[in-house]
């Protein structure tokens, strides 16, 4: 082929571009949980894997998932064991955090907005590790991705379309964690000229002000019974400086009539690591005047949610609501001078305050492993990443909250729960067998006790999906793990 034939075709494939098309390269930054692992010593795939067997086998026996335990060199700052090997692409779970949706559908609608898919930089990385150490790596990939980029044709062939002609420039798209750790790839300290090379930042349920659920893995199960997935979380946690780094950094404690901050002896008597959490608080401290460029959340709201804990003896208690702030700092009080509580909600891991960093903000109806993927935070995305100034309503009431175990027994009937429901008609449910997506079951939904209740049965072992939808058309949805009733779920803690 000659270099008629090459300039002829990129003069045809300039006239096609869409006028939505950008010039910038995208960076998507998955969340917790959110990248394939695999341990290089072993050459063995550790996390990621597709295939519900798989899953059932690392939660349910007791050396599944070793290997993602931090070693004496890793805490040490030896890393390299454990490599990242892409975004996640099978639907994974997780106790308590219940289930990690793919990122296919998520960077498939990104490359709709881009000129080429070379545009495109899908970061994995290690989450076990600290968020810092992932923030310099994130720095240093999107530096070469967007140095590459302003090399290839397509992102001369996208300027030409442009009204502006600029020179492209980053979009940084990141789930839960991922805006965390793209916060720290912003520090100026670092690279002073990425946060000028960076156009915009758009945040899924990024827990800026961390999230109980962390503290909440940590404890799980101290001195009880305590099921098997739960007690391997916590075993794998206890060390990890990237769970650390989620702890709840506002003052989530409840204690005697008044609300403090957790500190490093709470989490070490919870079972975490002293260390850790004051590495953690001194991260946060220091990345509370980085600015993210254009920044734009989108956040789940209306998701009954943890955003306080009670600590008796050792044990972990969690609250759906919490205590709020007046301008001044002060707790907002009730009439007899006692600290007020609210019930604000979330997407069921992070509430909603917690993921809010920016007034440009908007709220869906969604769960955290469903914010990355829903068809509603799709288009939200796209609107940003496109350029458009109006990145959807600022505020969305609409949907319901959904509540449902994350872990089941095969054969054995449960229960889900449906808030903010007034009605139940036009209101549908289905659980899908994962294995067998293309036959949803549909469930029956009653009132119990002034409750929108379904009882499922999940018939055989394995991942599924609860798919709710509202009569306005909001589609909320979460995993459910289903464990063989015959195998010991639940071991005395040592």
């Amino acid at each position: 082929m000659n270099e008629h034939t090459h300039q002829r075709r990129d003069r045809d494939r300039t006239a096609e571009l869409p006028d939505h098309v950008t010039q910038d390269a995208v960076v998507v930054v998955p969340g917790i949980m959110g990248s394939a692992l695999r341990d290089t010593t072993t050459g063995k795939d550790v996390w990621g894997l597709g295939g519900v067997s798989w899953l059932l086998k690392a939660w349910t026996t007791p050396s599944g998932l070793k290997s993602l335990a931090m070693t004496e060199d890793e805490l040490a700052g030896k890393n390299g064991r454990i490599k990242a090997t892409g975004l996640l692409k099978h639907s994974a779970w997780t106790p308590y955090l219940a289930g990690s949706e793919p990122y296919t559908d998520l960077v498939d609608t990104i490359r709709t907005s881009v000129a080429d898919a070379a545009a495109i930089l899908e970061f994995a990385y290690d989450w076990r590790l600290p968020v810092a150490t992932n923030g310099r790596l994130l720095a240093d990939a999107a530096r070469l991705h967007l140095t590459d980029w302003r090399h290839h044709p397509a992102h001369t062939q996208a300027r030409r379309h442009r009204k502006d002609q600029r020179e492209g420039r980053l979009v940084f798209v990141a789930h839960s964690m991922g805006g965390l750790v793209t916060r720290a790839a912003l520090d100026p300290g670092y690279d002073g000229d990425l946060q000028s090379d960076t156009r915009g930042v758009i945040t899924l349920g990024t827990p800026f002000h961390g999230s109980v659920k962390a503290a909440v893995i940590l404890a799980t199960g101290r001195g009880t019974p305590v099921r098997l997935p739960h007690r391997k979380l916590r075993g794998i946690c206890a060390t990890m400086p990237g769970l650390h780094d989620l702890l709840p950094q506002y003052r989530s404690l409840r204690a005697g009539d008044g609300v403090r901050h957790l500190t490093p002896s709470d989490v070490a008597a919870l079972g975490g690591d002293a260390e850790l959490t004051r590495n953690a608080a001194r991260f946060h401290h220091g990345q509370k005047d980085i600015t993210l460029p254009g920044h734009r959340s989108v956040v789940g709201v209306n998701q009954p949610t943890w955003q306080n804990l009670t600590i008796t003896n050792g044990t972990v208690e969690a609250h759906l609501d919490g205590a709020r702030q007046n301008s001044d700092g002060t707790f907002i009080l009730d009439r007899h001078e006692r600290v007020r509580y609210f019930q604000v909600y979330g997407d069921g891991t992070v509430y909603k305050e917690s993921a809010i960093l920016t007034d440009i903000v908007t709220h869906l109806p969604l769960q955290h492993g469903d914010v990355a993927k829903a068809q509603t935070a799709l288009e939200a995305v796209t609107e940003i990443v496109r350029d458009d100034i109006n990145p959807g309503p600022p505020q969305g009431e609409a949907g319901c909250g959904l509540s449902a175990p994350d872990l089941v027994e095969a054969g054995r009937p449960w229960k889900l729960h449906l808030s903010d429901v007034d009605t139940l008609s036009g209101l549908t449910c289905h659980l899908t067998d994962l294995e067998n997506p293309t036959r949803p079951t549909p469930l029956v939904l009653t009132w119990e006790d002034g409750v929108a209740t379904a009882t499922a049965t999940s018939p055989a072992p394995g991942l599924y999906r609860i798919d709710v939808r509202t009569p306005d058309g909001c589609d909320i949805t979460q995993l459910a793990m289903a464990a063989d009733p015959d195998e010991p779920l639940a071991e005395a803690e040592d």
